[in-house]
C-alpha cells in the first residue's frame, strides 16, 4: 500500500519504514563517510578509530532516543565527523533495532515526519550536511518540534564554513531577528535549539596513540605520515588532491582541467547546489584560466577526465553522478578555498538557481562579501517572499541605507511577517523614531513574537519606563527567553529588589545564559561570598563571556592572587576587550612593572577609554614625564573625564596656579571632592583663605579627610585654634596621622600636655617621625629624660 500524507504523494523510498535500513547494517560509506584508500581486501572504509569526543556524542544520542532532540557535529570537511556519526548510532544501545531514516532534502524530512507519526516507526532520522535540510520547507522549528513530540532523535553534521552563515549570534542587547542576513531565520532558530558537538580536525595525542596501535595499516600510516594535517583528511587524500589541483595550472599540467574545478569549487561556494552541467562548468572555466600563452590548456574532453578520475582509490576532484554529463565536487576543495569567490561565478549562480529558495540561499552566502550580488538575488524576490524582504531589509541597513531598509521592512512588516516588524523596530530604535520603534515593536509582541517583546522591554528601560520594561521582559521570559530573565535581573538589582534578581538570574543562569551567570556572580561578590563569586565567573568565562573573565580578575585582585587574576586580564585582552587591558594596565603599575602597564594602558587609552587616558597620565607622572602626562590629563580632560582632577593637580606642582585653578574648579563643580580640596590648597598657597575655606569644607562635608586637615592647618595660621583643634580631630579619628601630630601641636601650644601627649603617641605608634620628635621635647621639657 502507497502511503501518502497532507495531500503529497510519499517518495517511493519513504513509503514503507519497513524497508529502511537498520542501525545494525548501516554502512559508513551509506551513511556519507569519505572513502580512503582500498586495502587489500577492497574495503574503503579504515578501522574506526576512538575519538576523544565519542563519550559525550554517545551520551547525548542517547537523551535525544529517549527524549528526541537534535543532535549536531560540527567540524571542518574530513574531521570525520560523518564517521564518529556513524559510529555512535551503531553503538548506541538505546537505538538498537531502530531503523535509520536519511531523507534526500528538506520537503522528503517534512514528508517523513508525516510518516513517522502515521506508522510510530522507531527510528533515527539521518541529517549528513544539515545545510541542506535548513530551509523553510524543510527542517524549520516546527519540524523539529513535531520531531521531538514523537521522540525521534535527529543525527546531523554540519562543516564550520556553513554554520558560521547560519547560526545566531547570541547578544545581550536588542537586535534585530536576523543580526545577519540569513536563509529566512529558519537555519538559525534550529540551531539555536542544540549545542554542537566540535570534532577537531588535528587529532589528540591520545588519538594518534590509539591509531597507532589499531591493526588496520593505512591508520598506521595516516599517523606516521599525516604531517600538518588531520589523519581523517589525510586518509581522505583530501591535502594531496588539494596540492595536484593547485598545481595544475602549469605547462604541462591541466591548466585547463584546473579551471574546471576552480568553477565547481566557487560555485559551491555560492551556495548553488551541484551537480553542475558541463555546459556551465565549461562556459565559467573560462574566466579562471590564466592569460598565458605558454600554458597551452589541454582539451576540454582530456580536462574533464583528469578531474573525474579517481584517486588513491578514495576520491575525485569533480564527482561524477548519475547524469554523465553533471559533476560535483570534493568537499574538501571549497572547504580549504579561501580567496574571493569570483564575481562570474557569482553571476552564473544567480542565473542557474532553480527555485525561490536556492536563491534566497545565495544570497545569504553573498551577503559577507559580495552584498551587491545578495541584493540582486533577494530584491527580485521581496515582493512575494517576506522573509526575503526581511534579508533585504538587514543588508540595505547595515550598508547605512536607511529608507530603503525601512521601505522593505515594512512591505514585510505590513504583509504580517512579525520578524520584519522587529528589524524595522530596531533600525528605528537606531534612528531615535522611539515612538514608531515602540510601535513596531508592539504590534510584533501581541502577535507573540518574543524577540520582540524583549526588545521593547530593553527600549523602555533605556527610556525609563522601568514598570512598563519589567512587564515586557517578564513576557518574553515567560517563554524561557534567557536574554530577556538576564535582563530582567538587571532591572530588578537597579531598583534594589537583590532576592528578585537574585532569583531572575539563577533562573538564567540554571539555563547556561553566560551574563546570568556572571551577574549572579556580582551580586554574590558584593555580598562578600567570594568562593562563589569565583566559581561563577570562572563558568562563564569558560563559556566564552569576557566581561566575566574581567569580573574574576578583579575579585581575583582585590583578593591579592596577582598572579592569576593578571592570567584572566590577559585572556579578556587577547579577545580585545579594552576594560581588561586597563585594568591590567592598573595591576602592573601597582607591581612596579610599569613598562609593561604603560602597554597595557595605552593599549586601552588608543580606544578611547577615557579612565585609562587619565591613568596613563598618573604613571607618566609618577614616571617623571611630565609633558606627556599633561597632553593626556588635556586628553582626558576634553573627554569630560575627572582628568581636569589630574591636569590641575599636575599643573598646581609645577606652579602654573591660575591654570590649575580653572581645572581644579571644573572637576570640583563636577562633584570630585579630591579637587575641591586640591583648589582649596591653590586657594591658600595665594593667600585667599576664604575661599579656599569654601573648597576645604566643600570637600570635607562629602567626607574627605585630608580637606578635614588642610582646614586645620589654615585655621591654625589665622589664629582659630578652637576650629582648627575641631578639624584636627576629625581628621585624626579618621586615621589620619598628619592630623594627630598637628593636634598633639595645637594641644601642647595651649598647655594641654597630657591630651598632647596621648595624641602624640597616637601618631607615634602609626610611624610619624615627626610626631616622635615632638613627643620626645614634650617629655624632656616634662622633666621625663629617660622617656623622652
Amino acid at each position: 500500500m502507497t502511503i501518502t500524507t497532507t495531500g503529497v504523494r510519499v517518495p517511493a523510498y519513504l513509503q514503507n519504514p519497513q524497508r529502511w535500513v537498520l542501525v545494525e547494517a548501516w554502512d559508513a560509506l551509506t551513511a556519507g563517510a569519505h572513502r580512503a584508500r582500498p586495502d587489500d581486501a577492497g574495503s574503503a572504509v579504515p578501522t574506526y578509530v576512538a575519538r576523544d569526543t565519542d563519550s559525550e556524542l554517545q551520551a547525548r544520542l542517547t537523551q535525544a532516543a529517549q527524549q528526541g532532540g537534535l543532535v549536531l557535529v560540527l567540524g571542518e570537511s574530513t574531521a570525520g565527523k560523518t564517521r564518529a556519526a556513524h559510529n555512535a548510532v551503531r553503538e548506541c544501545k538505546a537505538l538498537a533495532g531502530y531503523r535509520v531514516l536519511a531523507p534526500d532534502n528538506g520537503p522528503d524530512l517534512v514528508i517523513a515526519v508525516d510518516v513517522v507519526a502515521a506508522t510510530s516507526v522507531r527510528c533515527v532520522v539521518w541529517l549528513d550536511d544539515l545545510e541542506r535540510f535548513l530551509t523553510p520547507d524543510g527542517l524549520e522549528s516546527g519540524v523539529l518540534a513535531e520531531l521531538i513530540r514523537l521522540r525521534t532523535p535527529v543525527l546531523a553534521t554540519m562543516q564550520l564554513r556553513h554554520y558560521d552563515i547560519f547560526s545566531p549570534h547570541s547578544t545581550e542587547s536588542p537586535r534585530e531577528d536576523s543580526a545577519e542576513p540569513r536563509t529566512s531565520g529558519t537555519g538559525a532558530r534550529v540551531l539555536k535549539q542544540t549545542e554542537p558537538l566540535y570534532l577537531q580536525r588535528r587529532w589528540s595525542d591520545e588519538e594518534l596513540a590509539r591509531a597507532q596501535n589499531c591493526d588496520d595499516l593505512r591508520m598506521i600510516d595516516a599517523v606516521t605520515h599525516h604531517g600538518p594535517y588531520g589523519v581523517a583528511e589525510y586518509l581522505a587524500a583530501g591535502p594531496a588532491l588539494l596540492t595536484e589541483w593547485r598545481y595544475a595550472t602549469r605547462p604541462g599540467g591541466y591548466p585547463r582541467g584546473a579551471a574546471l574545478v576552480s568553477a565547481a569549487v566557487d560555485l559551491t561556494r555560492t551556495g548553488l547546489r551541484p551537480p553542475y552541467t558541463t555546459a556551465l562548468l565549461t562556459s565559467l572555466h573560462q574566466h579562471y584560466l590564466p592569460d598565458d600563452p605558454l600554458l597551452r590548456p589541454e582539451p576540454i574532453d582530456t580536462a574533464l577526465a583528469w578531474a573525474a578520475r579517481l584517486r588513491y582509490g578514495a576520491t575525485s576532484l569533480l564527482l561524477p553522478t548519475s547524469d554523465p554529463d553533471a559533476y560535483g565536487v570534493f568537499d574538501y576543495l571549497p572547504d580549504h578555498t579561501t580567496s574571493p569567490v569570483n564575481e562570474h561565478a557569482w553571476q552564473s549562480a544567480l542565473d542557474h538557481a532553480a527555485e525561490d529558495e536556492e536563491r534566497l540561499t545565495i544570497g545569504v552566502h553573498a551577503a559577507a562579501t559580495a552584498p551587491h550580488i545578495a541584493e540582486a538575488a533577494w530584491r527580485p524576490l521581496a515582493r512575494h517572499f517576506t522573509r526575503a524582504a526581511m534579508n533585504l531589509g538587514v543588508l540595505l541597513a547595515k550598508a547605512g541605507r536607511n529608507e530603503e531598509a525601512e521601505k522593505v521592512y515594512r512591505q514585510a512588516a505590513n504583509a504580517g511577517d512579525t520578524a520584519a516588524a522587529v528589524n524595522l523596530g530596531f533600525l528605528l530604535a537606531e534612528l531615535g523614531r522611539n515612538d514608531e520603534a515602540e510601535e513596531m515593536y508592539r504590534q510584533a509582541a501581541n502577535a507573540g513574537n518574543t524577540t520582540a517583546a524583549f526588545n521593547l522591554g530593553h527600549l523602555l528601560a533605556e527610556l525609563g519606563r522601568n514598570d512598563e520594561a519589567e512587564e515586557m521582559y517578564r513576557q518574553a521570559a515567560a517563554t524561557g527567553h534567557a536574554g530577556a530573565i538576564s535582563n530582567l535581573g538587571n532591572l530588578l538589582s537597579e531598583a534594589g529588589r537583590s532576592g528578585e534578581a537574585e532569583e531572575m538570574y539563577r533562573q538564567a543562569a540554571d539555563g547556561g545564559h553566560p551574563t546570568a551567570i556572571s551577574n549572579l556572580g556580582v551580586l554574590r561578590a558584593n555580598a562578600g561570598r567570594n568562593e562563589e563569586a569565583e566559581d561563577l565567573f570562572r563558568q562563564a568565562a569558560n563559556a566564552g563571556h569576557i566581561n566575566a573573565a574581567v569580573n574574576l580578575g578583579d575579585l581575583l585582585a582585590q583578593l591579592g592572587r596577582n598572579e592569576e587574576a593578571e592570567e584572566m586580564y590577559r585572556q579578556a585582552v587577547n579577545a580585545g576587550d579594552t576594560a581588561a587591558a586597563h585594568n591590567l594596565g592598573i595591576l602592573l603599575f601597582k607591581a612596579g612593572r610599569n613598562e609593561e602597564a604603560e602597554e597595557m594602558l595605552r593599549q586601552a587609552a588608543n580606544t578611547g577609554h577615557t579612565t585609562a587616558i587619565s591613568n596613563l597620565g598618573v604613571l607618566l607622572v609618577n614616571t617623571g614625564r611630565n609633558e606627556e602626562a599633561e597632553e593626556m590629563f588635556r586628553q582626558a580632560a576634553n573627554a569630560g573625564h575627572t582628568g581636569a582632577y589630574h591636569l590641575g593637580t599636575l599643573l598646581a606642582q609645577l606652579g602654573r596656579n591660575e591654570e590649575a585653578e580653572d581645572l581644579l574648579r571644573q572637576a570640583a563643580d563636577a562633584g570630585h571632592t579630591d579637587a575641591a580640596h586640591n583648589l582649596g590648597v591653590v586657594l591658600a598657597t595665594a593667600g585667599r583663605n576664604e575661599e579656599a575655606e569654601e573648597m576645604y569644607r566643600k570637600a570635607i562635608n562629602a567626607g574627605h579627610t585630608g580637606a578635614a586637615h588642610s582646614l586645620g592647618i589654615l585655621l591654625a595660621q589665622l589664629g582659630r585654634n578652637e576650629e582648627a583643634e575641631e578639624m584636627f580631630r576629625q581628621a585624626a579619628d579618621a586615621g589620619h596621622t598628619d592630623a594627630a601630630h598637628n593636634l598633639g601641636v595645637v594641644l601642647a601650644n595651649a598647655g594641654r600636655n597630657e591630651e598632647a601627649e596621648e595624641i602624640l603617641r597616637q601618631a607615634a605608634d602609626a610611624g610619624h617621625t615627626m610626631a616622635i620628635s615632638n613627643l620626645g621635647v614634650l617629655l624632656a621639657n616634662a622633666g621625663r629624660n629617660e622617656e623622652a
